[in-house]
């Protein structure tokens, strides 16, 4: 298991946001499927993702902050 830094904890989990056009609400929602309840939505995909990462660190800096453990995700982990 290999520990790394905010930033690239934070680029391993963009690698399995799922995004999701809601033609509906004419916008795309995009979702970290194991961080709980950590979702977003934009305008645009790329709106989606820049919003997404700001909703991850916000997600893990209250984890964080509250004493939580961070998943491991493809073998990495953040402490």
């Amino acid at each position: 298991m290999k520990t790394v830094n905010l930033s690239d904890y934070i680029k391993e989990v963009l690698k399995v946001v799922k995004y999701k056009e809601d033609k509906q609400l004419h916008c795309v929602v995009a979702s970290v499927p194991f961080l709980p309840e950590c979702m977003t939505q934009a305008d645009s995909f790329e709106e989606a993702r820049d919003n997404i990462i700001d909703a991850i660190e916000l997600w893990v800096t209250v984890g964080l902050r509250e004493g939580e453990m961070m998943p491991n995700l493809n073998r990495i982990s953040f402490k």
